[in-house]
């Protein structure tokens, strides 16, 4: 008598979203809406601080002044898609992947333009610039490691999303045959 064990797993994704457009402010107590409204308010103060010198002119100045404005503008533009749940109608472009990848980069252009203003010894404008560009720099360093971690576990960037895998064992018996073999 022989017997005979299968083994299914399935895995089912449910995803759950609310396409409606509306303004939900607890986004701002989130640590993604914290980190973005810190990023923000790092990308104007690094900018302040290189307008308000009178090396404005400097290529170096003129290269952080470009990261810290791409910077500043797209993650505002992203809090408000949060803030106002744009995101979630648009579930399906990847905007985690997104934000990760501008994360990484800005991290990288962060430490780059910071380090260039630092060198500027001459400009104390110059200084707190590169200051408030390291700290920029973590913290997009912190939130693509955050977006890194919610890529591999599949998550979505609003709503929910539930996994839910089942496992069948079936095991089969087969019955003794009149003729052996």
């Amino acid at each position: 008598m022989q017997s005979a064990t299968a083994t299914r797993t399935v895995t089912q994704m449910e995803t759950n979203v609310n396409p409606s457009i509306r303004y939900d402010p607890t986004v701002f107590r989130t640590i993604p809406g914290i980190i973005k409204c810190t990023c923000v308010v790092l990308n104007l103060l690094g900018f302040l601080c290189v307008e308000s010198s009178v090396y404005t002119s400097l290529k170096s100045g003129t290269f952080f002044n470009t990261v810290a404005m791409i910077g500043f503008w797209f993650t505002g533009i992203l809090l408000v898609f949060y803030v106002f749940h744009v995101v979630e109608k648009f579930f399906r472009i990847p905007w985690i992947q997104i934000e990760m990848y501008f994360c990484i980069a800005w991290t990288a252009l962060y430490l780059i333009a910071s380090v260039t203003v630092s060198t500027v010894t001459y400009s104390g404008a110059y200084t707190g610039a590169a200051f408030f560009g390291f700290c920029a720099m973590v913290a997009y360093g912190y939130d693509s490691w955050l977006k890194f971690n919610a890529c591999k576990n599949g998550e979505i960037a609003q709503g929910t999303r539930k996994v839910v895998t089942q496992q069948q064992t079936v095991i089969t018996q087969q019955t003794p045959s009149a003729f052996p073999a």
